[in-house]
């Protein structure tokens, strides 16, 4: 399955890192990021998708505990099946 998440972190050395990283252990394998400064308060808004088969609650609770990361919501995305 496919996920969104949508993060905002504060700006730290490493931020990046720890957040990709807790991807990987808990078991998504990240396949797009994107990111850009929040407008006038310092704080990074970053988009994260990640494959994985674990449930994303897993992944959310993990996130939260990352102490850059002040909030993280996950959406499910459709996934497309190539035809046969």
């Amino acid at each position: 399955m496919r996920y969104r998440l949508d993060l905002v972190l504060k700006p730290a050395e490493g931020a990046l890192t720890r957040v990709i990283g807790m991807a990987e252990r808990r078991g998504f394998t990240p396949q797009a990021i994107s990111g850009e400064p929040a407008a006038g308060d310092g704080r990074w808004r970053l988009q994260l998708v990640v494959d994985g088969n674990r449930p994303p609650e897993t992944l959310r609770l993990q996130m939260q505990k990352i102490y850059d990361c002040e909030s993280v919501v996950i959406t499910a995305l459709e996934t497309v099946e190539a035809a046969t």
